[in-house]
This record gives C-alpha cells, sequence and structure tokens, in this order.
C-alpha cells in the first residue's frame, strides 16, 4: 500500500484511484462496505481511502477527552489487510479546514489528487463548516468530471453501525457488541515499554502498553487474543489484560498489562496487538498479594476456557 500525504505533489502512479472517504476510525463493517463499493466501482482503477490527520475532532477540540478507537498506525494496517492500495492520509490543517465544499472538491478531489470516482456515507458533510452534504458532492463530479456513490448507512439490530455505538459498548464493558460492530475484536496496538516488573514476580509476567489518545474500554481484567506484529517472536497467542490503574499499587494513568499464556521470552520494543474478546471482572484492590495471585489465577482459568471455544 502506498501512502500519501500532501494532495499537491501526488505521483503520475497515485492518480486515478476509486476511493472512499471518511475518518475510518475502528475500521467497522460500515467502512468495510464503503472501501468494498469503491474497489467495485473503479473498474479496475487501484482501490484506495482518503481520510484525515489529525482527526478533525481532534483539530477542532484538542482538549477534548480521547475518543479514537485505534492510532493512525493500526488504522493504516487493518487498511493495508483490506486491500486498500493507496492511503491518502492528508494533514488537517487550517489551510484544509478553510477550504469550502467546492474548492476542497476541485482541489483535493479533482486537480490535486485526480480521483477517478468516490465513495461516502449518506451522513457525509465536507468542506468549511461541514456545508456540503452528498448532494453537493454528486453535483461537483459532474461538473469536475468524477463518479461518486453514495452508500446507505449500515444497521445492526435496530441502529446505526458507528463508531459512537462502538465506543459505547466498550464503555459498558461488552466487547463482543463492539466486535458485532468492527467485523473484528477491537484491538488495542502499541510497543511494550518497561515497567514496574510486578507481574514477573508474582508468577505472571506483563507486556505492558500505553493507552493514551485512545477510548478508555472499561477498566478491569479481559480474556485477550494477541497478535504479537514485530520481534522474533511473531505470532498469535492467547491471554489475560487488566487494563487500568493498577489500585493495589497506588498507580494512577491507565495502561494495559497483558499475560500471555504460555509464553517465555523477552517482548520489550515489539509491537503487540490486543484484541478484547471478553470481559472478566472490575479492577480491584486486594488485601494482600496472596489474594491478589488467587484470584489472577481464576482470571486466566477463566479466560483460558472463553478463548479455547472460539
Amino acid at each position: 500500500m502506498r501512502i500519501i500525504r500532501d494532495y499537491q505533489y501526488v505521483e503520475p502512479q497515485d492518480r486515478g484511484a476509486s476511493v472512499a472517504i471518511g475518518n475510518f476510525d475502528g475500521v467497522h463493517l460500515g467502512h468495510q462496505a464503503v472501501i468494498r463499493m469503491a474497489r467495485e466501482a473503479g473498474g479496475g482503477a487501484p482501490c484506495g481511502v482518503l481520510t484525515f490527520e489529525p482527526h478533525p475532532r481532534e483539530y477542532f477540540a484538542p482538549d477534548s477527552p480521547p475518543f479514537r478507537l485505534m492510532s493512525p498506525e493500526a488504522r493504516t494496517s487493518r487498511l493495508e489487510k483490506l486491500g486498500v492500495e493507496r492511503l491518502y492520509e492528508l494533514n488537517f490543517n487550517s489551510a484544509l479546514a478553510a477550504l469550502t465544499p467546492e474548492e476542497f472538491a476541485r482541489r483535493v478531489i479533482s486537480e490535486g489528487l485526480g480521483l477517478r470516482h468516490v465513495v461516502v456515507g449518506a451522513d457525509f458533510c465536507f468542506g468549511k463548516n461541514r456545508a456540503g452534504d452528498v448532494d453537493d458532492l454528486k453535483r461537483f463530479g459532474v461538473e469536475m468530471g468524477f463518479g461518486v456513490t453514495v452508500a446507505e448507512i449500515l444497521e445492526h439490530r435496530g441502529g446505526q453501525v458507528s463508531s459512537t455505538a462502538i465506543r459505547k459498548a466498550l464503555t459498558d464493558g461488552n466487547p463482543r457488541e463492539a466486535a458485532a460492530q468492527l467485523g473484528h475484536w477491537h484491538r488495542i496496538e502499541g510497543v511494550v515499554v518497561g515497567g514496574e516488573q510486578r507481574g514477573r514476580e508474582l508468577g505472571y509476567p506483563t507486556a505492558n502498553m500505553s493507552i493514551e489518545g485512545l477510548h478508555p474500554p472499561r477498566q478491569g481484567v479481559y480474556a485477550v487474543v494477541v497478535e504479537v506484529i514485530t520481534g522474533e517472536h511473531k505470532g498469535n497467542y492467547h491471554g489475560a489484560a487488566s487494563l487500568g490503574v493498577r489500585p493495589m499499587f497506588g498507580e494512577n494513568t491507565p495502561n494495559l498489562e497483558t499475560f500471555i499464556f504460555d509464553f517465555k521470552g523477552d517482548l520489550y520494543g515489539a509491537t503487540l496487538s490486543v484484541g478484547l474478546v471478553e470481559y472478566l471482572r472490575p479492577e480491584q484492590k486486594f488485601d494482600g498479594l496472596d489474594a491478589l495471585i488467587t484470584q489472577m489465577d481464576a482470571d486466566c482459568a477463566r479466560a483460558r476456557e472463553i478463548l479455547e471455544a472460539l
């Protein structure tokens, strides 16, 4: 997959694509449907995604609580797995935000990227103050020579498939509902960082990862699937993970600590993708380390049962 970040400097081979436009946070089933439509509408043209970094919501409200379901790197990885050939990840800045709908269509879609076809959701808005809608986009497409397809909003159990609904499911501690809308387990991806090594001392060495900048799922213990993406231990594993602030030890910065079953090795510096499968229990503060270890034994036994049944 080729990544293009500046619409004003585009190689000839990166023009003429058929793209899906949106933020693609989570790359859920609705996003996947739009990408398929872009591929089908392209008539053999490269299949692409046009998105923005930072997320416009982060740009306009930088102090708002973290809401993203995935990092830009995780989004890129997921899109590549879906067969996206061109990722137009444009820098969202004051200049781009100031473009009127017509200027965006002309300067970015038509002249800048030279797109052949675009696919958007029915609720798509674009341009300064989100003033343009799908009818405007269709009209600009006719005037400027690119095709436009509008995808209907995907429904799930009487509601819309959306990043907002997925966030709520995760906040409620319901990762299976999130997965039903995502089409895959909700995954937290990142680099393993050094910790206090308390888990090792307790007989449960963990791989520690930051969740900074991401929407925080309900704090507690989960059964998880783990993909080690980089390093000498690449592969897929099962495990149990604690997401939270470690109340037993007076910590207050949330992170993700994952114990991988039947694993021996050093994962520091490796990139992991941890998929939340089932919520087991909330965080607790125990009377002592023996009580904590007893509970961890029970958590891992329950997680093994759940994961073996997948």
